[in-house]
């Protein structure tokens, strides 16, 4: 039914025409030629696209292949964001099995609707370590990309503002670190959850292992502190993404703006001046119509489809692109190689729990009454996506696992691991309550990759996310799992937990090893395929201006472009990278 729902709305719009400067398809166009052209609606290219547009002597097309995000309301609802899944909202992509998995393969779900992912996610802001931004600029050779000089962007992006429940939130952050007058709303969990409490005990009662941390967001997150969602509070309740924040009709009525919407970009093409390659055009997947970009064009499709328009552009290895009969135009290896993902696992107890909303998983009524209620005031159990605390660690500096296969995090401030308690939820296959901690390595060492895929290159591409194929990874997971054990240790859980149900409690490493292999997922973080490197390097996508090597008319800005993955999630680092890349365009240009 959501499909159907989904297919009426975009139909609708289409019929409808465009509004202000929102476009349903190519022929509504009121010319073909632009200044810039911006590939991807999503988390950076809406970023981009707005702030290009800010010169009313620019003119701007955002193309976007999804639909739009108004009055969808699995994108507004915070804790809807799952239905999107496996809908018109998503490109419905699927790794490849994965040798370090099993040989299981993964749904990996991409926002296909403007604001891309941002529109799509889990919400968390959280911006990693000031050591990850610091070691971006050491191996491009630009200190722009340091913590201090991009902190500024990080700030220009996020308005920070009181959750909706407006309640005092002296101690649960620090407000020197956040930004007040930017375009994307952040706050604090407005929903308390019933292990909310408890979980505020366990750094008093395991203060070495799980130190306060006042706020993560600060370039030093090792600690556990609360959660900081993407979200627009006060009276609102809603999901914020770059489609709220930077396309709103306020931006979009800007004359020099124009956004395409249902429409897929199949490459860009290119023409050489004075033997160096330009790119100045794209074609349209289905339309015969060039669209022309006079300044730049600038893709923003995200770590899987920006490595293959690329690659369907002539952009990558020479020999791999021969097999498809793709013509060399730019001889790059690098595309589409690096990519980088963050696993995720649970370990699972049995929980005493008494709340009533912890049934809602399995209770259609409390559902409808939780769904009521925020679209009544926009409050209530909906309003919060996810664990209101995550904890973040470094395996300790003698780990028998750093000395035997070196450190892959960016500097002591930086965790190699990401624990987030959740609440107890119910099934309906047992009886009882299930809670736990979800695990994750943000720091892995395993790279994949995506390539084309050879039946249809246009089509879904080859996705290989490596998983547990660098040895760090997998043992650094068991560490995980030791340490949440060791969470639920703390007295303030006595009467709480019940049971370890998965894995068993008494598990030897190599059984954990197993159940790491069988049951993680992925974070859906990936970066990494197009990534920067110095100007001189012989290895990378792009020059740390986000300009592609060795050709002009180009650059990449989104998630792709990180050479080494952020250690916390992707969100906050892309929108501070979206910024700075249209700092450096804009300075380019006039």
């Amino acid at each position: 039914m959501r499909n159907i729902g989904g297919l009426l709305l975009v139909l609708g719009a289409y019929f409808t025409g465009s509004q202000a400067g929102i476009f349903q398809n190519i022929g509504q166009l009121t010319t073909t030629t632009y200044d810039f052209i911006v590939i991807g609606g999503g988390t950076a290219g809406s970023v981009v696209a707005n702030r290009l547009s800010e010169n009313e002597k620019f003119q701007v097309l955002l193309i976007e292949a999804g639909p739009t995000n108004e009055d969808v309301l699995n994108a507004m609802v915070p804790s809807f964001s799952v239905r999107l899944e496996q809908t018109i909202f998503d490109w419905n992509y699927t790794t490849v099995p994965g040798i370090g998995l099993n040989n299981r393969t993964l749904a990996y779900p991409r926002g296909r609707i403007l604001g891309g992912c941002s529109s799509h996610n889990a919400m968390f802001y959280t911006r990693g370590s000031m050591d990850d931004y610091n070691r971006w600029a050491e191996v491009t050779g630009d200190d722009g990309w340091e913590w201090k000089n991009i902190f500024p962007y990080i700030l220009k992006n996020e308005k920070w503002t009181p959750p909706s429940d407006k309640h005092d939130t002296r101690g649960e952050f620090n407000p020197s670190v956040h930004g007040l007058n930017g375009l994307m709303f952040t706050s604090l969990p407005a929903s308390p959850q019933t292990i909310d409490d408890m979980v505020l005990q366990v750094p008093s009662q395991l203060p070495d292992q799980f130190p306060f941390l006042l706020d993560m967001n600060s370039g030093r997150p090792l600690g556990l502190g609360k959660s900081t969602p993407s979200i627009i509070p006060i009276g609102n309740g809603t999901r914020s993404s770059s489609a709220t924040a930077y396309l709103s009709k306020m931006f979009t009525s800007r004359p020099n703006l124009h956004v395409l919407l249902n429409t897929k970009v199949k490459r860009i093409l290119s023409s050489k001046k004075d033997s160096v390659v330009v790119f100045n055009s794209i074609e349209i997947d289905g339309d015969m119509t060039k669209l022309v970009a006079e300044k730049e064009i600038i893709l923003s499709a995200g770590p899987i489809n920006t490595p293959q328009i690329l690659m369907n552009s002539g952009v990558g290895d020479r020999d791999s692109l021969a097999k498809f009969n793709i013509p060399s135009v730019l001889h790059l290896p690098s595309v589409g190689q690096n990519l980088t993902d963050q696993p995720i696992t649970t370990v699972l107890y049995s929980v005493n729990s008494n709340n009533p909303l912890d049934n809602i998983d399995t209770n259609s009524t409390l559902q409808a009454m939780a769904l009521a209620q925020w679209e009544f005031n926009r409050t209530g159990s909906l309003v919060d996506p996810g664990p209101n605390f995550i904890a973040w660690s470094r395996l300790p500096a003698n780990s028998s696992i750093i000395k035997e296969f070196g450190d892959p995090s960016a500097g002591q401030n930086t965790p190699h691991l990401e624990l987030a308690p959740f609440s107890a939820f119910s099934e309906p296959s047992q009886p009882g309550h299930t809670g736990g901690m979800a695990i994750a390595v943000v720091t892995p060492k395993s790279r994949g990759s995506v390539t084309l895929n050879g039946t249809d290159t246009f089509g879904k591409p080859i996705i290989d996310l490596g998983y547990f194929t660098e040895e760090f990874d997998i043992l650094a997971m068991v560490e995980a799992i030791k340490l949440s054990q060791e969470f639920y240790k703390a007295p303030v859980w006595k009467n709480y937990i019940i049971s370890q149900v998965a894995p068993a409690a008494n598990a030897t490493d190599t059984e954990l090893e197993q159940y790491i292999r069988s049951t993680s997922v992925t974070t859906l973080h990936g970066v990494g395929t197009a990534a920067m490197s110095a100007p001189n390097a012989d290895y990378g996508v792009v020059n740390p201006d986000l300009r592609i090597k060795g050709a002009s008319g180009l650059r990449i800005v989104d998630a792709s472009i990180m050479p080494f993955i952020n250690s916390g999630h992707p969100q906050a680092p892309v929108y501070a990278i979206a910024e700075r890349a249209s700092d450096l365009i804009k300075s380019s240009w006039m």
